[in-house]
């Protein structure tokens, strides 16, 4: 008589929820809700996901370490697909004016620094260590706020060395704290001041971009297609550039002007095209069928008071696949993923269930991770959030409440708040 097949053994155990949320791509409600529900872990990797008595029946929990969730929701970790995470000091002296109704030229009167050039100034004058220190602390905000995936961009250095030196500085936080930093080179940023236009084009496609791919300093690369930015002619030329050294394609545009861009993401199916405010439907539907992930940051409409919000709603009507962002930079200085979700539900008329999607899958899907994180599935990575809340509905509803009380990456604790 053949025995039964010994169940695999899982060396974690995540018990006690509301709700676990898997966010897989293929559940019914977006969220894939299970009352109650249970996470086995083995090692760095998800086993098994289900009620209590589903579980018992996969996998052996003898000898699990056990994760209490003190009846709080279990979910993905955020995954945030948009941030400027490297930079130095601040730009409050810009906002607060701004607020006051100080004009550009009035703030640039006073010597404020301003705008993407006035943030590579401080970044030119900080040091390694500040830079990296400032950072790593908004890492750890991020993470005890549920993040355990950033994507970061460069962008705020606009010469080889200082690109370079900010791409530095996000591997070396990358072997250093917790939270998966994922780069991406943003030498298109701006155009730096006193330098001609062609000859910046030149610097970075024939010299940052080929030096960040040899030394592999960043996965993505990335360009700001718009209206006083790069032009669709010379996006081109910087994303062909980065795609020829195995860099994948990234675009921010349409953010304040329709010039193409979208246009132009959809003909190279670049990973994602990010802002997107002025995109047609005729835009929004081609990304579509490029599969192209549509990354939609409603704080930073919320930061600028944007006259032409992203049009979000829109793009999950029409069935485009969408990732919600922090754009933590200078210009939108923040570190929660909830209050992206807050935003998104009342600004961006989403549901509950449609922005924990896209903060979570969605996020990975713009980072083409989405076959390893994103979601509570077995075999992926055990990247998971735990909050002191009775359902997911409240990720929406409670504004400031906002830091998990547990957080895994890896299958390992990571972070542990202190109960409320």
């Amino acid at each position: 008589m053949n025995k039964p097949a010994a169940l695999p053994r899982a060396s974690v155990l995540i018990t006690g929820a509301a709700q676990v949320l898997t966010c897989a791509a293929d559940a019914p409600d977006f969220v894939g809700c299970i009352p109650g529900g249970e996470v086995a872990l083995a090692g760095d990797t998800v086993l098994a996901v289900g009620s209590p008595h589903e579980l018992r029946q996969r996998v052996a929990l003898e000898g699990a370490r056990v994760v209490p969730a003190h009846g709080g929701i279990v979910l993905p970790g955020f995954v945030d697909s948009h941030t400027h995470l490297v930079f130095a000091g601040s730009r409050v002296a810009e906002y607060s004016g701004r607020l006051r109704g100080e004009s550009a030229a009035a703030l640039a009167a006073r010597g404020v620094p301003s705008g993407i050039r006035g943030t590579a100034r401080l970044v030119r004058e900080a040091g390694r260590r500040q830079l990296e220190d400032e950072a790593r602390e908004r890492l750890a905000h991020m993470l005890a706020c549920g993040t355990t995936t950033v994507e970061a961009k460069s962008g705020y250095g606009l010469s080889t060395a200082q690109e370079i030196r900010i791409l530095e500085v996000q591997a070396a936080l990358a072997a250093s704290q917790p939270v998966r930093v994922v780069s991406t080179l943003l030498a298109a940023h701006e155009f730096p001041e006193g330098v001609p236009r062609e000859e910046y084009l030149r610097e970075i496609v024939e010299d940052i971009i080929p030096e960040v791919a040899r030394q592999r300093l960043a996965v993505f690369n990335d360009v700001y297609c718009d209206e006083g930015y790069y032009t669709v002619t010379e996006s081109r030329r910087v994303l062909e550039a980065g795609l020829q050294h195995g860099l994948k394609a990234k675009i921010h545009t349409d953010a304040y002007s329709h010039i193409g861009g979208a246009a132009l993401a959809a003909e190279l199916r670049v990973v994602s095209a990010d802002h997107l405010n002025h995109a047609s439907d005729r835009d929004l539907a081609a990304l579509r069928d490029a599969g192209v992930t549509g990354v939609v940051m409603p704080a930073l409409d919320f930061a600028v008071a944007h006259a032409k919000p992203t049009p979000a709603r829109r793009m999950l009507d029409l069935g485009l696949a969408v990732a919600l962002a922090t754009d933590m930079c200078p210009g939108c200085w923040l570190e929660a993923m909830s209050f992206v979700i807050q935003l998104a539900c009342r600004h961006y008329a989403f549901r509950p269930e449609e922005a924990l999607r896209a903060a979570t899958l969605g996020g990975a899907r713009a980072l083409d991770l989405h076959e390893r994180i994103g979601s509570l599935e077995p075999g992926k990575q055990a990247d998971i959030a735990i909050f002191d809340l009775p359902s997911y509905e409240d990720l929406a509803y409670r504004f400031g409440r906002v830091r998990a009380r547990t957080v895994l990456r890896a299958g390992e604790v990571v972070h542990e708040g202190a109960a409320p």
